[in-house]
């Protein structure tokens, strides 16, 4: 079982295995054994359900799904008869996961598989994950031994497999080309010239790879580059846009049809896009952890060296880029710190334990002790939560609190209600619902993508903005479908989304202030905070100069 916490990555991991397992089918046929054939099949919320019924029938050796598909497919009957039998479980990208909430969702989902199919390997593969003794427990898990009404527990052993021979990093901080003063300047002069300075960059290499921290500077940038090119030099990808179109975009880049892609954090996990001559970050990401990855899509191989540039547009975001500059070059990377115990997430994992099964309370409780983000729960917690499923707070106003299991008073038993089951596939998981509205072509109803409602509430028909290199007029406005048909006006605003807003880590922030106890003694405190205020003249700065001499 292959577990990714995108299902782009999945599917990209299927892509890939697809050569290599026909290639072993066709040597097993020639050493004799035609029957034998190993398979490597996708189950997600994207999966038609004739390819759910041919999995049912014949199980493939190599199953590939998220979090979010596992925890659905252990509350179902057929899904649990698919995953029984498994020797094998791999966690693919895991800091992408474990310091959240989503991460106990996958964990606990983990765990539970062990009830299915016993004790099976589990590994977790990652680049960027600190400190690995504390991810390896999270990831082993406890074992529990004795009477399953008072267990006692054993951290499962976990080996550590790290590489000790250091990655090589070639990262240049580099300012914007333009630095005139902006109130003699026209509203797009920066971005006109910051466009310019990003296509010779592109022209420089075979392949780029732009990121930036919002899905509107991603339009944004990418309709500057293309502005003045003869030809589209580059397409966005980012998650707002429909899944067809992020995978052409990556396979136009693969196969060398396209010069750049500029991205979120989209393209961040390893999604095969072949061969990346150079990565570009226009403004510093949020973390060292995100930098070291997307500056790991260059040089991807064994032994090469990544090469990257920090791009940052303001003065304050220059303090960014020198000390995260300066964490890749010593190595230093955040820690990661699993959630511990969220009580709403064991709402949903004790719901969908007792669909699928009739429970005792003390076992329950046992059963779920065994994953690392419950282990030390307090049986109070555990008893109060269990107490809200069965109706205890079922007299308030809030609709969502009326009773969803049963418990036998005598024996203990916890049965669920009819019809809950449903409640775990329409709004299971922990990634929140952001409502968006489905951006459709009008007449075809093809799925283009999705825009945040806020947007939406300020356009009208016959509005037009730009959308993946396009420019989209507004045709309709639904309760939940936005209908568009291409358009060709030259100037068009890009959409925004209110979810994309990032909060540097905390790590970072520290070793900001650090650094600018390091500039005080050398700068007058007050003229550096008026400089780093004065975004567009960062070149003059005396502070600019003196934060890129110390990187």
């Amino acid at each position: 079982l292959y577990v990714s916490p995108l299902k782009a990555l999945g599917n990209d991991i299927r892509r890939n295995l697809t050569e290599p397992l026909q290639e072993l089918t066709a040597r097993l046929k020639v050493e004799g054994e035609p029957d034998r054939l190993i398979r490597a099949e996708s189950r997600t919320g994207d999966t038609p359900q004739s390819a759910r019924r041919r999995m049912q029938r014949s199980p493939p050796e190599i199953l590939i799904t998220t979090p979010e598909t596992l925890n659905i497919m252990l509350t179902s009957k057929s899904g649990r008869r698919l995953l029984t039998g498994l020797r094998c479980v791999i966690l693919d990208e895991v800091h992408a996961v474990a310091s959240g909430k989503r991460g106990v969702h996958l964990i606990t989902a983990v765990e539970r598989l062990t009830m299915l199919s016993g004790e099976s390997q589990r590994i977790a593969l990652s680049a960027t994950v600190r400190p690995l003794d504390r991810m390896a427990r999270w990831v082993g898990g406890f074992a529990p031994e004795g009477h399953s009404a008072d267990p006692s527990y054993r951290p499962r052993p976990v080996a550590i497999v790290a590489s000790d021979s250091p990655k090589k990093y070639r990262l240049e901080v580099a300012l914007p080309a333009q630095e005139a003063d902006h109130e003699q300047r026209e509203p797009d002069a920066f971005w006109t010239s910051f466009g310019g300075q990003l296509r010779r960059s592109i022209a420089g290499n075979r392949s780029t790879l732009i990121f930036g921290n919002a899905r509107r500077s991603v339009e944004k940038i990418t309709r500057f580059i293309n502005e003045a090119a003869p030809d589209r030099l580059a397409y966005s990808h980012h998650g707002a846009l429909s899944r067809e179109i992020r995978t052409v975009v990556e396979r136009r880049l693969k196969n060398g049809e396209l010069k750049a892609i500029v991205a979120t954090s989209s393209l961040e996990l390893g999604i095969d896009v072949g061969a990346i001559d150079e990565v570009v970050m226009v403004q510093t990401p949020p973390s060292v952890a995100s930098t070291l990855q997307r500056l790991g899509r260059s040089g991807h191989g064994v032994g090469e060296t990544s090469r990257g540039r920090l791009m940052p547009l303001l003065g304050r975001d220059l303090l960014e880029a020198a000390v995260v500059a300066r964490c890749v070059i010593d190595g230093e990377i955040e820690e990661l710190k699993p959630v511990a115990g969220p009580l709403d997430v064991l709402a949903q994992v004790m719901l969908s334990m007792i669909v699928a099964d009739d429970w005792r309370s003390d076992e329950l409780f046992a059963e779920i002790r065994c994953s690392d983000p419950y282990h030390h729960l307090p049986r109070r917690h555990f008893d109060l939560v269990l107490q809200m499923l069965a109706g205890r707070y079922s007299n308030s106003r809030i609709r969502s609190l009326r009773p969803l299991v049963s418990i036998d008073a005598v024996d203990q038993t916890i049965r669920a209600r009819p019809g809950v089951e449903r409640l775990i596939y329409l709004s299971g998981g922990t990634i929140p619902d952001r409502g968006y509205f489905q951006l459709r072509i009008d007449g075809s109803g093809a799925l283009l993508g999705e825009l945040d409602e806020e947007f939406v509430w300020e356009r009208s028909v016959g509005d037009t903005f730009t959308l993946g290199v396009q420019t989209w007029r507004v045709e309709k406005i639904t309760h939940n479908d936005v209908l568009v048909s291409p358009a060709n006006a030259q100037s068009a605003m890009a959409p925004f989304w209110r979810a994309d807003e990032l909060d540097r880590s905390s790590f970072v922030s520290e070793r900001i202030a650090d650094l600018l106890e390091e500039l005080e003694d050398r700068l007058d405190d007050d003229d550096l905070a008026l400089e780093l205020e004065k975004s567009h003249h960062l070149r003059q700065s005396a502070g600019a100069a003196l934060i890129l001499s110390l990187i």
